[in-house]
């Protein structure tokens, strides 16, 4: 087990709470116009990926420019908006994804390290436990319990 610091950063709490308090808002702003799916309805729908996003764009130019090819049954409208509301979100997901996978990244390595230091701290506690030492018998016996492996049984054969 590695105990080299790779992260060192304390973030302040008012710089926390800012955050949040402008995620929220976004939130609160964007609410009306989000809609919500279940993995049943997302695994059904076409998927939009940056290839199809240009393609949508580049069809969205020509139906404006080029009405007379939009068949009868196409809603023009109803596209024209689907469109521009996939142009509008595409900033904002980019944006939220990139804030979400760093912050998860180093939630994760500083959860690493503080878990590293935990184990350090629980195999010390433990060992003075073991030597009899009176004033560590109450963080062993608390500790003992998050620590606890499950038991293995091995497969016959």
């Amino acid at each position: 087990m590695s105990t080299q610091n790779q992260i060192s950063i304390k973030i302040p709490q008012d710089v926390i709470n800012d955050v949040v308090a402008k995620l929220q808002d976004c939130k609160h702003q964007l609410e009306p116009y989000l809609q919500g799916l279940t993995a049943d309805e997302r695994h059904k729908l076409f998927k939009l990926g940056d290839k199809t996003v240009a393609t949508v764009e580049k069809t969205k130019e020509y139906v404006i420019t080029n009405p007379e090819f939009v068949p009868a049954y196409m809603d023009k409208e109803e596209f024209e908006k689907d469109a521009v509301v996939v142009s509008q979100l595409k900033a904002i997901v980019n944006l939220s994804t990139q804030l979400a996978t760093d912050a998860d990244d180093t939630m994760m390595l500083a959860g690493s390290e503080a878990l590293q230091g935990a184990l350090l701290y629980y195999g010390q506690i433990k060992e003075a436990h073991y030597r009899g030492i009176p004033t560590a018998k109450s963080i062993y016996e608390d500790l003992s319990q998050r620590f606890a492996r499950g038991t293995y049984k091995k497969k016959t054969q």
